[in-house]
Parts: C-alpha cells; sequence; structure tokens
C-alpha cells in the first residue's frame, strides 16, 4: 500500500511538470514545432487493415488504452480481494464517489442548458485524478493518515468505474457490427483462457491486441479494450513463487503508467494558446461549467452524500479520519485533470466541434483550484505530529 501512494505521489507530481511544460510550448515561438509533432501521420498497415491517425491519436486511443488497462488490473484486484471486496468499507467512498460524478455533472448541465453541442461535455467534471490528488496529499507529508489515503484510493476507484461506463455508454461513434463480432470473438477466447488456466502473458497480450485493434476499428473507444482485457487476466497465484500473473503486471506496469503514460498525455493535451484569449471566452458556458464543477459541485457531491451516510447510521468515518479532513479531501476531489482532459477530448471531437482549449483551460484552472483549496484546508485541520 506505501509502496502504491509512493508511486502515485510521485507521477502526480510528473504531470504538473508535464502540463507546464505543455503549456510553455504552446504559447511559445516553439508552438508550431509542437502542434507538427502531435499532427504527425503515422500509419501500420497490414494487407487489408489500415491504422492511419495522428500522433495525438496515437496517445489518446493507444497509450492511454495500456493506462485503462492497469486501472481494469487495480479494480479486479480490489473487487475480488481488496478494500472493495468488503461491502461495509466500501460504502462511504463509494457513496462518496456517486455524489462526486452526479452533482458536477448537475452543474455543468444547469449551466449549459438549451445548447445541445455544450451538453456533450456534462461528465467533464465528473472525474477524479488519483495521481494528482494523491500527489497534493503527498505535501503535507506524515500529517496524513493512511486511512484519508485510503479513502481517497478507494473513492477514485469507484469514480473510475463510473468513468469507463460514461465512455462506453455515452461516448461512441457510429458502431460497426463486424468489428464489434470481432471483439466478442476476442472476450470469448479470454474468457476460455481464463478459465483454462492458461498463464503465459503472450497469449494474452496476442489475444488482447486483436480485441484493441476490433474495438478501435467498432465505434466503441479503444481505451475500453484495456478494461475489458485485464477483467480476463488471471488473479491465482500461479508460478514458483506463487504469485498471481494480475499482481505481477500491476507491479510492472506501475512505473511505466505513472512516470510515461501520464505525463506523455498532458504534454500532447494540455497545451492550449492563450493568444486572443479573453475573460469573457473563460467564463463562457462550457468553461465555466467545468470550473464550477470540479470546485463546487465535487465538494458539495462527496462531503453531502458521504455525510448523509454516516448520519444515516449506513456507515462511519474511517479511525484518522474527522468531519474536517473529510470537506478537505472532498474538495481534493476536483481535481479532475487526466481524466476530465481524456473524456473532453472525447465529448468534443466526436461533435466535430473545437473550443479553442477552452473546456481544456477550465479543466486545468478548476483542477487547479482545488488542488490549492484542498491543500489548504488539510494543512489547517489535519493535527500537526500525526503519523501514518
Amino acid at each position: 500500500m506505501r509502496e502504491f501512494f509512493r508511486l502515485e505521489a510521485a507521477g502526480g507530481i510528473l504531470l504538473v511538470v508535464a502540463t507546464v511544460v505543455a503549456m510553455v510550448l504552446a504559447n511559445s515561438p516553439a508552438r508550431g514545432l509542437y502542434e507538427s509533432v502531435l499532427a504527425l501521420p503515422l500509419q501500420i498497415r497490414i494487407g487489408e487493415l489500415d491504422l492511419h491517425k495522428p500522433l495525438l491519436l496515437w496517445i489518446n486511443d493507444g497509450l492511454m488504452a495500456v493506462f485503462f488497462f492497469l486501472i481494469g488490473l487495480e479494480l479486479k484486484r480490489e473487487l475480488v480481494e481488496g478494500e472493495l471486496s468488503h461491502p461495509r468499507k466500501l460504502i462511504l467512498p463509494g457513496v462518496g464517489a456517486i455524489g462526486g460524478m452526479a452533482v458536477p455533472a448537475l452543474v455543468y448541465v444547469a449551466i449549459n442548458w438549451g445548447n445541445a453541442v455544450s451538453l456533450q461535455g456534462w461528465a467533464i467534471p465528473a472525474a477524479t485524478d488519483i495521481a494528482f490528488a494523491l500527489g497534493i496529499l503527498t505535501l503535507l507529508g506524515s500529517r496524513v493518515p493512511v486511512s484519508l489515503k485510503v479513502f481517497l484510493v478507494s473513492l477514485a476507484i469507484v469514480d473510475d468505474i463510473g468513468a469507463i461506463l460514461i465512455i462506453a455508454l455515452f461516448y461512441t461513434a457510429n458502431l460497426s457490427l463486424g468489428s464489434l463480432l470481432v471483439a466478442a470473438g476476442a472476450l470469448v477466447v479470454l474468457f476460455v483462457m481464463n478459465r483454462r488456466g492458461v498463464g503465459r502473458l503472450s497469449f494474452y497480450l496476442l489475444v488482447g491486441l486483436v480485441l484493441w485493434v476490433a474495438v478501435l476499428k467498432s465505434g466503441v473507444h479503444a481505451t475500453l479494450a484495456g478494461v475489458a482485457l485485464a477483467a480476463f487476466i488471471p488473479i491465482r497465484p500461479s508460478g514458483p513463487e506463487g504469485k498471481s500473473l494480475l499482481k505481477s503486471l500491476e507491479d510492472d506496469l506501475h512505473g511505466v503508467v505513472a512516470f510515461v503514460i501520464l505525463p506523455v498525455f498532458p504534454l500532447a493535451n494540455a497545451g492550449v494558446p492563450l493568444e486572443g484569449f479573453t475573460l469573457a471566452a473563460l467564463f463562457s458556458p462550457v468553461p465555466l461549467g467545468i470550473m464550477l464543477g470540479l470546485t463546487v459541485g465535487k465538494f458539495v457531491g462527496v462531503f453531502s452524500l458521504a455525510g448523509l451516510a454516516v448520519r444515516l447510521g449506513w456507515t462511519k468515518l474511517p479511525e484518522g479520519m474527522g468531519w474536517g479532513s473529510l470537506a478537505g479531501v472532498s474538495v481534493l476531489c476536483g481535481v479532475g485533470f487526466t481524466m476530465s482532459l481524456f473524456i473532453g477530448s472525447l465529448a468534443f471531437e466526436g461533435g466535430g466541434l473545437a473550443y479553442d482549449g477552452s473546456e481544456r483551460l477550465g479543466v486545468l484552472i478548476g483542477s487547479g483550484v482545488s488542488a490549492v483549496l484542498g491543500y489548504v484546508i488539510l494543512a489547517k485541520v489535519l493535527p500537526r505530529g500525526e503519523r501514518s
């Protein structure tokens, strides 16, 4: 658990660095080169199979599929034998996560009501970036109790489940029946391999590659192939060391995702040119809905529903957590960042609409304000000298 927190926290700090670099590149003489590199076309062709995309989409559809694969591995482990396998422990972060997704979405919808195109972004402020949020928590050192970290991680995992469902249900393009049938066939093969106890990683990766290509061509977002593949990776111990393939993959991928894939994503997506940008544009409905959804909606949703669950006697605050720390971490959940940027790219890419970076700027400002306020509140309410 401590190793997980250390990796996630360090990755969160690196996300900030990558974002700053992206903003500098997008607002400097290097802007042309930066945009040209992201638009660089890359093609893989094997017979009739033709994958032709700019570098930006290879990052968003390819590298992020690996990120979602890791999320899927973590979800499976947590549901089978982790914090989420105990219903009583799941109530508080689960209820908080539901509020933290629903209220920000309602805030955004209320502000953008009447504009069908803008409403496509309703899910942008519903996400929480676990790496970034944990990075903020580490700044408080040993004052942060483990129970607070576990609550944040559990809530973010439930939030990830919600984000996966939202992407699958609401952000799909025109569906290709043939590609969906190929994907379904790949899932059947993975199921049979899992039931027969196949333990060779290469077999799973080969079928997983077929699954990814099929999902990519189907109209369903390709990153969901990573989650689907993870569901069939064996969690039963095997091999001479008695370690499961799933846990071995988690260990191997955490560093790659935290220090390579996640920083590359904001480096490619967070660069917003500010030339000609006005305050009126910043406070237009889309960015305003995102900012208020993250800063106000997240706090209200997480704190009120989690607090209601405690008041109704459904659960209780974990040892080491008080109402002040619950408020602070509820604000910190407004750090949407990576997941919000990702959902934003899906929301307006499908509709062919470009908001000139205003939705990305809304994510960056909303996440930044939530990070600062969450840190200030927790720094004030957490007892000094408390040990984790």
